[in-house]
């Protein structure tokens, strides 16, 4: 396995990391969409302190996360159910 260590920033705070070299992109990218979350809401929000405002971007991430992993299982199970009746209708279609 090819890993890198890596330092990010999360809340003023530095992380020291140990990835894959291929993940790089996707931990720095997210590291950059935590910063501009924490931005966004000490613009426009009263907080005390970073925490707060690190607790509030991890809410708005869990629920992005479980509205699409609501998402994705209503489409794989409609996904399914479309499937299987394509698959009758062939088979229907060429056994007569």
């Amino acid at each position: 396995m090819d890993e890198i260590s890596i330092t990010i920033s999360i809340a003023d705070r530095p992380y020291r990391l140990t990835i894959k070299r291929e993940e790089e992109e996707r931990v720095r990218k997210a590291a950059a969409v935590i910063y501009d979350r924490i931005k966004d809401y000490a613009q426009n929000y009263a907080y005390k302190d970073r925490q707060d405002l690190l607790a509030m971007v991890a809410l708005q991430f869990a629920t992005s996360s479980l509205l699409f992993e609501s998402e994705v299982t209503f489409r794989d199970n409609h996904l399914t159910d479309k499937l299987v009746e394509i698959d009758q209708l062939l088979s229907t279609h060429l056994t007569t």
